[in-house]
């Protein structure tokens, strides 16, 4: 069964993130200018608000409209919830265009993210197979620094991103692809580094996988 349309998870979701932010249910109907008995029958699941009463509430609290509609397990746990931006895709083979336009949001409970430090990617390509494959979403704080053998966001000549384990040394960093008859290990001296340039632009935290 579809969640649009289902009164309980409506309500649900309203009192979470009432509660979330703060607010009573007066400062809501005053803040939206929703009359008190339609927001009792919204929260009481007696009714349904319109899409336009859905948009201005996800509007008020921050979020999107799904985050309202939608069936959410922390709605009911009280766990603290934090949206990080998908900001496009990072290849897994030849680097490309870095591409940093936020083009949806996900929701993570870990209360690190509450700093505005991560960031998520979708992975494009084979040279990280089997441990990331096409499609995978990585989880990515944003850092410059690293330790040798850690999986980070490279930005090669300055806008070009791909996803690598990093191994660095005296001489220089190596990118390493798990699969490298796709992509073997690229050595970069200390002048490319500095040159091209070669910066490391984050950390992979996690990676999550749709089936």
């Amino acid at each position: 069964m579809s969640a649009l349309g289902n009164k309980q998870i409506m309500a649900n979701n309203i009192k979470w993130y009432l509660e979330r932010s703060g607010k009573s249910q007066k400062d809501f109907c005053r803040d939206l200018g929703f009359r008190e008995t339609t927001v009792s029958d919204w929260l009481n699941a007696k009714t349904y608000p319109r899409i336009d009463k859905i948009e201005k509430m996800a509007n008020y609290f921050g979020i999107e409209k799904a985050d309202l509609v939608e069936s959410h397990a922390y709605a009911k746990s009280g766990i603290p919830v934090y949206r990080i931006p998908i900001v496009g895709k990072v290849v897994a083979g030849t680097p490309i265009d870095a591409i940093e336009n936020i083009t949806d949001y996900i929701r993570v409970t870990n209360p690190a993210a509450a700093d505005g430090s991560y960031y998520a990617l979708h992975v494009t390509g084979a040279s990280m197979e089997p441990e990331m494959r096409e499609g995978d979403l990585v989880i990515v704080h944003k850092q410059d620094y690293f330790d040798s053998g850690d999986i980070c966001i490279v930005l090669v000549n300055g806008n070009e991103a791909t996803v690598k384990k990093v191994l660095k040394s005296d001489q220089g960093i190596t990118l390493i692809g798990f699969n490298a008859t796709v992509y073997p290990p690229h050595f970069y001296n200390a002048r490319q580094v500095e040159e091209l340039p070669v910066r490391v632009i984050g950390k992979v935290k996690q990676v999550r996988r749709s089936y």
